[in-house]
């Protein structure tokens, strides 16, 4: 795994001497940390980072309130890190962009096993290969997955819509991947979780829709009427691909 930067965000300067010792005794060496919204959203402004451990009880404002902002700079996978624990709190740190929660008080091992699996789904292109490698062509194009309206190259991992670059956070992005690589099948909210986030399915799965609205906002020309991410009313859901009139859309 290459030398991965990650920014620490809590107001507890204990909290952060624990992560900041733990993770480098696991090997990371590239950490910053920030004690304030206003910090970390400068952090992100000025370096650019692989995977943010954001809390949300922060003074000022909350981890909550600063995720957008800090979407407008990073699609870096974003960990909420807090004490609170109801799934009202949960589903709102993945609405406004979080990629994973954590509760305390927490295992600062789990942190680090949870930063290595969302270091291992997160596809920033600048860490692919290096300048100059070339490819063999027959292998490149079975990572492109051209949808008409939107392209995904899962070697550069980016998502086109339209032709224009859109910011895709890596849980979404890598959601849209899966799929794309299973067309037309269906597969339920449980089954899904398992693929994708690599875990055994929670007993609730807000998660799983709460990535597929955020993923038809995305790719859909209307999210409100899906036309690729469809819904199978009492099965789960399936990429549709396309005939090649909806390919010209």
């Amino acid at each position: 795994m290459y030398a991965a930067a990650i920014l620490l965000v809590d107001d507890e300067q204990s909290i952060l001497e624990l992560l900041q010792t733990v993770l480098q005794k696991e090997g990371f060496t590239n950490i910053d940390t920030a004690q304030s919204g206003e910090k970390a959203i400068s952090a992100c402004q000025a370096a650019t980072y692989d995977v943010i451990v954001l809390d949300v009880m922060l003074p000022g404002r909350s981890g909550i309130e600063i995720c957008p902002f800090l979407r407008q700079t990073t699609d870096a996978p974003i960990l909420f890190l807090t004490a609170r624990t109801s799934d009202f709190d949960k589903l709102s740190g993945f609405a406004v962009g979080g990629d994973d929660y954590i509760t305390k008080p927490f295992n600062p091992l789990e942190v680090v096993a949870r930063i290595r699996s969302q270091l291992r789904r997160y596809i920033p292109s600048a860490h692919q290969l290096p300048p100059g490698t070339i490819t063999d062509a027959r292998d490149l194009s079975t990572q492109i997955y051209d949808y008409g309206r939107f392209m995904v190259n899962e070697r550069a991992g980016e998502l086109l819509v339209r032709g224009k670059a859109v910011a895709c956070p890596a849980l979404v992005f890598q959601l849209l991947l899966f799929l794309c690589k299973h067309p037309n099948q269906i597969f339920t909210k449980s089954e899904l979780y398992e693929k994708v986030w690599g875990e055994e399915a929670l007993s609730d799965d807000n998660t799983v829709m709460v990535h597929i609205h955020r993923l038809r906002e995305r790719i859909e020309q209307d999210p409100s009427d899906p036309r690729f991410i469809v819904n199978v009313r009492g099965m789960g859901y399936k990429l549709v691909q396309p005939m090649s009139k909806e390919l010209e859309c």
